[in-house]
């Protein structure tokens, strides 16, 4: 799981132009020798490499494990050595994880705004109540236009200022969707559901 999370934290910090670049990771030093200025998630790498080792020590206790006959096994020193360099790797790669890197993750908000408000994806919240094929529309328009999903429902009078402001609201609360919610009004649309997600 560690390996995993830490995969995650190096995909969203990548960038900063040209990557996901919606977290920000402790700089710890400088990450290139023929890039200047480029700084690379070096302690997620130190986690990961750690998972590695892990893993690579896990197969070595099955197979020693294995390789034993009826009840003696002449290979407990290498399944001790392989389990007692586990232990430490993990606890020291966790400790490093928790104080060098996860306290001081830092979230791009803005980029994050701008990029929930560029999106299409918010006549997902839309359909329910405009309909689904008011919100393809949106869809499609925004895609070959290049303005946003929000720039055309009000333009179209699909939804007021405030509704649309609670639209994208329910984007970041999805349990709150789930439940009752106060439709919005869109009488020139029906509302169809396409029983798919």
């Amino acid at each position: 799981m560690g390996a995993v999370a830490c995969n995650d934290l190096r995909l969203l910090s990548s960038g900063p132009q040209a990557g996901f670049g919606e977290l920000r990771l402790p700089a710890m030093q400088a990450g290139s020798s023929i890039r200047p200025g480029k700084v690379n998630p070096v302690i997620p790498e130190v986690v990961n490499q750690i998972a590695f080792q892990v893993i690579g020590n896990n197969l070595t206790v099955t197979l020693t494990a294995k390789g034993g006959q009826l009840q003696l096994n002449p290979f407990d020193p290498l399944i001790f050595r392989a389990l007692r360099e586990s232990l430490s790797l993990l606890t020291t790669g966790c400790r490093l994880l928790a104080d060098r890197c996860v306290l001081a993750i830092e979230i791009d908000r803005d980029l994050l705004a701008r990029r929930v408000e560029a999106s299409v994806a918010l006549c997902t919240a839309l359909a329910p109540a405009i309909g689904y094929p008011a919100a393809t529309g949106l869809a499609r328009e925004a895609l070959a236009s290049g303005r946003t999903v929000a720039q055309l429902a009000l333009d179209h009078g699909l939804v007021t200022e405030e509704q649309l402001a609670d639209a994208l609201a329910g984007l970041a609360r999805p349990a709150a969707r789930a439940g009752a919610q106060t439709p919005i009004s869109a009488p020139t649309v029906a509302v169809r559901s396409t029983g798919r997600r």
